[in-house]
Order: structure tokens, then C-alpha cells, then sequence
């Protein structure tokens, strides 16, 4: 196990970052995208010693999980050079001088986003590759133009360690500067990276307890930081009776699949189904979650917690388990599907409104629309909600909506919210405690914006304004002038 970093390499890391900060904000978004795409070679290149380390550390298997999950990963640095090459994502505005602007002569000026300086990330447990050392956070960050220091998860040391001289190596061979990119280890060590005032923002993907901690620390500082924490997450299921009637038994199989995947350990795992009284897909639902088998949880630590949530939602009143599969040995747990009313669930209190991390899910029973309305009314936000549902149900989904996108910042009809695909639309946010920052999203290639911050630059001559909002517009970047695009 890799041990934590002492105090003086720390200090020359985020000293490093600091001195790379300017550097790397004024390399063009063409030399950050030949950054990325270098890493992303070099993590290929070396896919079978990381999947081999990603599957000691953490259990998961590696066809296909780990195989395509570090795809995934060397994907979305590439789409981030795409981002670079399009140019868009610097906002260039320039608004020309105009005497006869109605509110009174205007001047000259003009806005860009600029790399907000150093950031730190803290890994995931749960995704060894996607979200932690290379994952979307550095990704993002790095094509910002900000240095990163990485903060390792405990859950794998030796992978991220293996990770981050892979990617440290490439990104400066292919001409970054020397501090771009490093990774730290130990708890405490994340602490006094995250006081420290050379950083400029946070980014972390973990429990609520661990990330409200951290938040609280980063809007303490003397100087406050954005602290972008990707948090806890329900993620609800409503299912119409029409969805039901048409293809009820597809649905629950799907949905067992759905919140057992990954032993459960999914931020997007639907903790919650909300069925039609009456629905009768009891005997379909304990078929297919006592099929599946028990599966290794990614360490002792999380397979404790997970037991000991399965305990307290087992132990509230009016809650019944309605199938349970595998058992647990170790850390291998079984599935678990629950169920309880609509009445119970409003009276129950935030035990069965909580994640459970691990492969537990909770049905909850509805009457009709009013009462739907009101249980998703008591819900607190997450990631996402799903709605499976027919045709025939727009007008009666129409009025549930407003309550959905209340607690969600992805909505999906019809689908799963176990799938999170990397692409230019796409939201991994939500309001608290799904996210620190509502306004923001960690998947997708908007997630670029956490670590932009804009500048206007009012009346200045043409040879001293950043290239991006020069009168010829050297990079050829995509621009609103005067108001028009």
C-alpha cells in the first residue's frame, strides 16, 4: 500500500502547480488537446498492467468492467480535445464601442474565460478509472489549463500511484509543464491541499458525510474556492400502470439488473421504484433478484456500511423485505429488494429517503397521481429520476413533472439511470446533496466550466488582449459580436 505522502513532497507539489499554472493557461487549446491525446495513448498502451492492478485493488472484474470502464476513460480525455478544437467553450464575446448604445455610450469590452489556477481532485472509490486519476475531473481540469493534484482513494493506492507516473510522463513529454499533474496519498494530506491558498477550486466523488466536510472546509478558507462534490443520490423510478399493462415483467427484470449492477456501487443506482397499487409484479420481482448472485464489494469498509444501512432500513416499520438473493460472506453481498406504502414511506422519516450504498432498492406503493405527487414532494434531490411510461400517459405525466425535475438533474424516459454515457449534452448534477453545485455537471464536456472563470477586458488596445478576443480573431474561434453569434 502506497503511504502517504510526506509533508515535504506535498509542499513541492503544490508549489510545482502553482509555478505550471500560468504555463499551462497560456498554452493554446491546440497544444492542451496534443496533452490529452497523448495521455490517452499512454494509458492504452499500458491497459493491461492498469486492469490488473484496478482488479486486485478493488474486485471488480475485468471483462468487462474494468476493461471498458478505462475505455471510457481514455475516451472522454479525447473528447476533451474535441472541446479544445471547437472553441466554444471559452465564451469570446466582444461587444465593439457604440456611442449611441441606448443606456448611454458604450466602450470597448470584451469577455473570456481564463483556467481558474490549480485544482484538486479527490478520487473516487467506486470507478478506479473513470473517476479517479485520469478520470472526468482531470480530464476537464487539465483541458481548462489548470494543473491538477490528485488526490489517490485509499480504496486503490497502488493503481493510482501506477496511473498518475503513467499520466504525469506523458502529458509532459508531449509538452506540458513539469508541474501539470501529481498525485498525493493520505486523508490528512487532502486537508491541507484543499486549506492551502495555491489551490483554486476542488472537485470530489464520494459519500455525504465526506463531502460535506470537505465543502465546509473549502468555503471556510480566508479565501473561499469552489468545492464541486459529487454527494449522495436515491435516484427514483416511477412506473405508470399503462408501462405496466404493456410490459411489466421487461420492466422489473430491467430494473433488478439496473440496481444490482456493480454490486450496487453506482452514484446512478435507482434506490427507489414507485409502483401502482396493485401492480402484481411481486413474483416477477423476487424471481429476478433471487437470481443474481452475490458479488465482492469494492473494500471491507463500504461493505460494512452497506450492511449496516441494510440493517436500519430493514429494521423501519411498515418496511418488508420482498426478495433477497447470494446472502453475505466478506465482503460479498446478495441482493436485497424491499417494499413498503406510500403511507409508510411519508411517515417513516429519512431512513427510507437515504442512499444505501450497495445492491439494496426499495418499492414503494402509490394510489394515484395526487399521492405520487406528494411522495416524491418529500424526497431529497439526487441525480436522477426515470419515468417508465407509455404513450398514452403524457397528460397524466405532465403534472408529476415539475416534482421530478425538483430532485433531479437528469430525467429519463424509459431507460436506466445506471448508463451515464461521456457526451456534449449530458448532466451529472443535481441540487444538494446530489451535488455541492447544482448549477454544474462532472460528466459530459460542460463539466469544463468548473474550472473556467470570466474576465472582461474593458478599453484595451489590441495588443495586449488575449489572441481569443483580438479584432482578427487569430484562433478562429467561434464568437458573439456586437450580440450576434
Amino acid at each position: 500500500m502506497s503511504q502517504a505522502t510526506d509533508p515535504a513532497t506535498l509542499e513541492q507539489i503544490l508549489a510545482a502547480a502553482a509555478d505550471a499554472a500560468g504555463t499551462a493557461a497560456a498554452a493554446t487549446p491546440a497544444q492542451r488537446a496534443g496533452w490529452l491525446n497523448a495521455a490517452a495513448d499512454a494509458l492504452d498502451a499500458s491497459a493491461d498492467e492498469l486492469i490488473a492492478l484496478a482488479n486486485q485493488e478493488t474486485h471488480l472484474p475485468a471483462a468487462p468492467r474494468l476493461q471498458g470502464e478505462l475505455k471510457r476513460t481514455t475516451f472522454q480525455l479525447r473528447l476533451f480535445g474535441e472541446v479544445l478544437a471547437d472553441g466554444s467553450f471559452l465564451g469570446a464575446t466582444v461587444d465593439h464601442a457604440d456611442a449611441a448604445w441606448p443606456m448611454g455610450p458604450r466602450p470597448d469590452i470584451r469577455r473570456l474565460l481564463t483556467p481558474i489556477g490549480p485544482v484538486l481532485v479527490f478520487a473516487a472509490s467506486n470507478f478506479p478509472f473513470a473517476f479517479s486519476v485520469a478520470g472526468g475531473d482531470t480530464a476537464s481540469a487539465l483541458a481548462a489549463g489548470c494543473p491538477v493534484v490528485l488526490k489517490a482513494h485509499s480504496g486503490h493506492p497502488e493503481l493510482s500511484a501506477r496511473t498518475g507516473e503513467i499520466l504525469r510522463d506523458a502529458l509532459v513529454e508531449a509538452g506540458a509543464p513539469e508541474g501539470i499533474f501529481a498525485v498525493i496519498h493520505g486523508q490528512q494530506n487532502g486537508v491541507t491541499a484543499l486549506k492551502d491558498p495555491r489551490v483554486q477550486a476542488a472537485s470530489f466523488t464520494g459519500s455525504v458525510p465526506g463531502g460535506r466536510a470537505l465543502f465546509d472546509i473549502a468555503t471556510s478558507r480566508p479565501s473561499p474556492i469552489p468545492f464541486y462534490g459529487e454527494l449522495g443520490s436515491v435516484n427514483p423510478v416511477v412506473v405508470t400502470r399503462s408501462a405496466i399493462d404493456a410490459r411489466g415483467e421487461a420492466i422489473a427484470k430491467a430494473y433488478a439488473g439496473s440496481f444490482t449492477l456493480g454490486a450496487g456501487q453506482f452514484c446512478t443506482k435507482p434506490g427507489l421504484l414507485f409502483l401502482p397499487e396493485g401492480h402484481g409484479l411481486e413474483d416477477t420481482l423476487r424471481e429476478a433478484v433471487s437470481a443474481i448472485p452475490a458479488q465482492p464489494m469494492l473494500n471491507e469498509r463500504i461493505a460494512a456500511g452497506f450492511a449496516d444501512g441494510l440493517a436500519k432500513l430493514s429494521d423501519v416499520e411498515g418496511v418488508e423485505v420482498l426478495s433477497e438473493s447470494g446472502g453475505a460472506e466478506g465482503i460479498s453481498h446478495g441482493a436485497t429488494l424491499l417494499a413498503t406504502t406510500a403511507k409508510d414511506f411519508l411517515a417513516d422519516g429519512d431512513t427510507v429517503r437515504e442512499e444505501c450504498f450497495g445492491p439494496a432498492s426499495l418499492i414503494v406503493t402509490y394510489t394515484d397521481q395526487a399521492e405520487l405527487i406528494s411522495l416524491l414532494g418529500v424526497m431529497e434531490p439526487g441525480l436522477t429520476a426515470t419515468i417508465q411510461g407509455e404513450e398514452s400517459d403524457v397528460d397524466w405525466i405532465r403534472p408529476v413533472l415539475p416534482s421530478l425535475t425538483r430532485v433531479a438533474g437528469r430525467l429519463l424516459w424509459n431507460d436506466w439511470p445506471t448508463g451515464v454515457t461521456v457526451t456534449w449534452a449530458q448532466e451529472h448534477g443535481g441540487p444538494y446533496p446530489a451535488t455541492t453545485a447544482p448549477t454544474s455537471t462532472s460528466v459530459g464536456t460542460a463539466a469544463i466550466e468548473r474550472f473556467l472563470r470570466p474576465i472582461a477586458w474593458q478599453g484595451f488596445p489590441d495588443a495586449l488582449l488575449p489572441e481569443p478576443l483580438q479584432e482578427n480573431n487569430p484562433w478562429d474561434l467561434p464568437r458573439r459580436t456586437d450580440g450576434k453569434r
